[in-house]
Formats: structure tokens, sequence, C-alpha cells
């Protein structure tokens, strides 16, 4: 095998948080990506409106910098577990990795899934302890930490012997020597080319290039995103298109783009190990293979971990649908759900027993509501129901997906979050007192149990503490959890909610809407402080009369309502609710509308059980 020493692959991985898109833009602005006083947003990565607003990377996005004559292509991936399938797709591009870890938080949930990826992968990973700026850092300890985690998931004694680097992303500086503060990225960017193995081809191997991602042009239609393995593709050039279905089409690469840091730029051709962007194959899939006409030889499909959560999604059924949005019809939607499945490997959609609504499968929660609030900014309007666990048989038992939790709170409340998460049949399985005032919990928590965990999680520790999670793998069907104390406030008919008749009801619960607002029947408006639903009349206004009321003179005040995210309002379902997105609402409802049928379903349903 030949290698092409002028060429480097390798994906940044981390937990959400921990500075990679950061640590991109120091190496951008260090290799002279940008002009000097060249007006660039920070995180200049996180393209997409939803990523700056959320302050997290979404999806995977490559860039590449030269230094010393050598170009580092680099995958930036997303830290975040529900966008694991971003991830894996990323793995397959890159020869190695570089292992972000926080120099206080240490290894988190999904540290651990990105580092079982790449060592599966057999990549090599260079340790990168950034923020060892921060007051609070514990570098010795965080080390010691991702040995014991490379142990965990059986690394072999090459992988173990790591080099590590110190840097602080922000400021761009990088350092081999633990305390010593460096004056660029330089040190990083040498290990970089010293430790991460050059792509190797054999060059008597007909072409093969390996579709990884997809991206769409205004101009060109759809772009696949590729990693050449042998041999050299040009721009007009004829090619086998080896399809996931197994046929073989010959094909014209009408365009070929290389990336140069941030800028996809035209190219005439690309060589072994090169990442690229070819245009004219509009139908083309990830996965798929370019080879040669005279000699196709496909490589495997890539395959990424099954979904664990689903979402039922719908077109908008309720009595104010049209009134927002413009894509309405079923066929739009289904029409959108299949777009998503063409650049999305770790969704799939299912049909339901209704023509106008589909499951769709996912890796949690997160990922789900985001395909949701990037239809809804497109100008759908949906009804999306209650998220709810895929199970499996395993041995002819009933098994559910449990997750891996870490907690992070102050001392005084591990009581609570202790007792909130019996309630949903979590495992301490580890806590450790960093001797701050603060402990780390380490939970196994059935994935439903998760469900709606955040916002009581925020609410017990006061703002302060901090959750993550990831896939850990299947258990036996843990029994029922009762996930949520509280029942709904239900408008019981339509008209405009009167400011009368809510300051009666703020005694009763926490209210979601204001007056003036747009009520109907099956309308949840808030929720009640006991566990039964409530159905009431929102629309009450005062009777006015000549006479003077003794209250006249006491002021009453209204408490601002609740305003809920789609987040917190998915979070917030029954298995009987849904909640009705919007391009400009978010509302919560009944399924059945009608209080009527409702009532007759409760009782039909005490009766069975």
């Amino acid at each position: 095998m030949t290698t092409r020493n002028d060429l480097r692959n390798i994906a940044i991985v981390a937990h959400v948080d921990h500075g990679k898109t950061t640590l991109v833009d120091a190496m951008l602005w260090q290799s002279g990506a940008f002009r000097k006083g060249q007006d660039v947003a920070d995180r200049v990565m996180d393209s997409m409106d939803l990523e700056r607003e959320k302050g997290i990377t979404i999806l995977a996005k490559n860039t590449a910098v030269n230094f010393e004559g050598v170009k580092l292509n680099i995958v930036d991936t997303p830290g975040h577990a529900d966008f694991g399938g971003e991830v894996e797709r990323g793995l397959t591009m890159v020869d190695g990795v570089l292992l972000l870890v926080d120099a206080s938080e240490g290894p988190l949930p999904q540290t651990r899934f990105v580092l079982r990826k790449a060592l599966e992968a057999r990549l090599p990973v260079i340790l990168v302890v950034n923020k060892v700026d921060r007051p609070d850092a514990r570098i010795a300890e965080v080390i010691d930490e991702v040995y014991e985690l490379f142990l965990d998931l059986g690394a072999g004694d090459e992988q173990i012997d790591f080099p590590i680097v110190y840097t602080n992303a922000k400021a761009g500086w990088a350092s081999l020597e633990e305390g010593v503060e460096g004056s660029d990225l330089a040190p990083l960017m040498n290990l970089m080319l010293e430790k991460i193995p050059a792509p190797e081809y054999d060059p008597e191997h007909p072409l093969q290039a390996h579709v990884t991602n997809l991206d769409a042009s205004p101009y060109l239609g759809r772009l696949a995103l590729c990693r050449v393995r042998h041999g050299t593709i040009k721009a007009g050039q004829q090619v086998a298109w080896c399809r996931a279905d197994g046929s073989v089409e010959r094909a014209t690469v009408s365009e070929l783009y290389v990336t140069e840091a941030l800028e996809r730029v035209s190219a005439e051709e690309a060589g072994p190990g090169e990442i690229i962007a070819v245009a004219g194959m509009e139908e083309i899939t990830i996965g798929e293979t370019l080879a040669d006409p005279a000699d196709p030889r496909p490589l495997p499909v890539i395959t990424v971990d099954e979904p664990s959560l689903s979402i039922v999604l719908g077109i908008n059924t309720s009595p104010l649908a049209g009134s927002e949005g413009s894509k309405l019809t079923a066929r739009q939607v289904r029409d959108r759900l299949d777009a998503e499945l063409v650049g999305n490997v770790a969704i799939r959609v299912e049909d339901t027993d209704r023509p106008d609504a589909w499951e769709v499968q996912g890796r949690g929660e997160l990922q789900l509501v985001v395909l949701i609030e990037l239809m809804r900014r497109e100008g759908f309007e949906l009804t999306a129901g209650q998220p709810r666990v895929l199970t499996r048989e395993i041995d002819g038992k009933k098994c559910e997906p449990v997750e891996r939790l870490s907690i992070d709170v102050p001392e005084e409340h591990v009581g609570a979050i202790t007792q909130l998460l019996a309630g949903r049949k979590g495992r301490l399985e580890q806590m450790v007192n960093h001797e701050t005032g603060w402990v780390r919990m380490e939970y196994l928590v059935p994935a439903r149990g998760l469900i709606g965990l955040r916002t009581e999680f925020l609410t017990e520790t006061r703002g302060t503490g901090v959750m993550h999670h990831v896939f850990e793998g299947w258990e036996r069907w843990a029994g029922d959890l009762r996930l949520r104390p509280t029942g709904s406030i239900v408008a019981d008919r339509r008209g405009k909610s009167a400011g009368y008749a809510l300051i009666g009801l703020q005694d009763r619960g926490v209210l979601f809407i204001g007056p003036g607002e747009e009520v109907y029947e099956g309308m949840i408006i808030g929720e009640n402080a006991r566990p039964e639903d409530m159905d009431v009349n929102a629309t009450k206004e005062k009777q006015q009369t000549n006479m003077r009321a003794a209250s006249a003179e006491v002021l009453e005040r209204m408490a601002p309502p609740k305003r809920l995210s789609l987040e917190a309002a998915v979070e917030f379902l029954r298995e009987d609710e849904c909640v009705e997105v919007t391009p400009e609402s978010v509302r919560l409802r009944k399924v059945e509308l009608d209080k009527l049928k409702r009532q007759k379903a409760a009782r039909q349903g005490s009766r069975v059980a």
C-alpha cells in the first residue's frame, strides 16, 4: 500500500459543549483562512440558525486547513448523543480522531459513545484536554478517568498508549506539558501530522469513492460528499454508481469540489484520501459507492445504531388548522419526511393505521424535536404525539432501551435527585464527590423514565444541575412508570380567553395562556395541581351591572403565563395528549377534543382495568 503524505483526515469528537467547534475556529484563524480584521461569527462551523440558537452542533461538517504543506481535512461532529448517526458517518471519512475532554467535567456519557465508535473502527486517538484555564480544572484526575474509560471499552495496547495535548481553544494555544501556557496551536498540529496516519491506497486498485454524507446546492441539486479510497476521480468522468439495492448504473460527475477552509472550490480531479463533493446523481444516497465502470467494486453500506424512541407526526387536525402555516396536507408532510430520510440515516419513518400520520423513529427526544422545529420553520402545521420507546423481543422476553445518565448537582440536592430517579426505576451505578461542593452521579435508567425528566430535574435543583445521557443497551421491561403527577386544565369551548376567567383559574394550577388568546374545546391551557384533568370555561367574561360590588376596590393581579418551548411541550405530554405545532404557536391539546367522548373512553378504560 502507498501512503499520501500531503494529506490527513481527522474527526474531532467530544461531549456536547467541550469546545470542538471553538477549536476548529482557532485552527482556521491560525492557518490564515480569514484575512486580518475580517468579521467572522464565533463558532463559524455552526452555520444553521438552530445550531446558533441552541449553542450545539447538529450536523457533521468538514473544513480544511493547511499546515506546513500538508492539508488537514477536519470533520467537526455533534456532541449530543441524539445526533450519534452524524458521528458514526463522520468516522467513516477519517483516519484518526482528536478526543476533546473538558479539564473540569472530564469524560461524560457522549465521550464514552464517540470513543467506543472510534475504538471499534480501530482509529488512533489523540487526547486533547481543553479548557485548562478553568479555575476548577482537575487535569490529572481527568486523564486518569480517560484511561479508565479506555480500559472499560476494551481498548488494545496500542490504542491505550495515546498522546496528550493541553489546550485553551478560546485563547487559541496548545502545549504538550501540563501547566505550561503555549503561544499557538502548532504543538497540536505537529502532533496530528506525527500521530494520525496518512491515507493509504493501492495504486493498482480501480476507483472507489464512498458516499458518507449529502448536501444540496440551489444550482446543482444534490451533492454527494465522498471519501476517495482508491484511484482518481475527475470532473466530467463516467463512473459506475453502485446503489444500495445492489444495482450498478453509469453516471457522469458533472461537478467536482474539494474543501479549502470553509469554501468548496471546483477541482479538475481528486486523488485517494481526499474528501470531495460531487454533483450529477440526483438520487444518490448515503453508503453508496462511485467506482470504475470497467471494474465496479462496491464498498460495504454504512450502518448506524438502531433508533430507540418514536413519535407520531401527523397533519394538524385542530379547529385552528390553516390559520398560521402554508403546508398543511398529508402529501406535503410525507414528502418532507421522505426528504429527511435521504440525508439522515439515524431516522426511520413507518406508516400507522391512519393515512395522515406517521411514526418517526430516532435516537432521542432532542433529535425528533429538532426535526419538528425545522419543519415548523419551513411553514408546516403538525400534530406530534407523546414520545414512546421502541421495545424488542430478546430470548422471548420484552426488553426496552436503557440509558446511562450522568448528573452533576450541588451536594444539597442529592436527596431530591435520588428520590426523583427512584420513581423512574433508575439504578445508581456510581457517585463521586469532588469535594468542591458538587457531586457526580451515574445512573442506568429506562429510556422512557427520561421523558419529561429535564423539567422536573431543573425545578428540583433550582436550575443548577447538569444532566446528560447516552444509550447503554437493552434490558428487561421495568414495569409501569408514573412520569407526571399532575393533570391538565382543559378548555371546554371555543372562543377568546378572558382575564376574568383566568384569574379564577390561576389558583388551581399553572396556566400556559394569557387573556385574549384563541382557545378551543380540548385545548390544554394549563397544568392542574391535582392528578386528574379539569374541564373549564376559559372564555367567561365578567357580567357588568350598574351596582357597585363590595370587592370593587380589591386589585386582583394575574400571574404571567408559563410559555412552553416545543421541547418542554413534548416532555409534558401524556398518552391521550398531543402538541399542535405551527410556524407561530405551540399549543397543547387532547388527542380526542370532544369532552363527552373523552369521558366515555375513560370509563371504558377503567372497566377494562
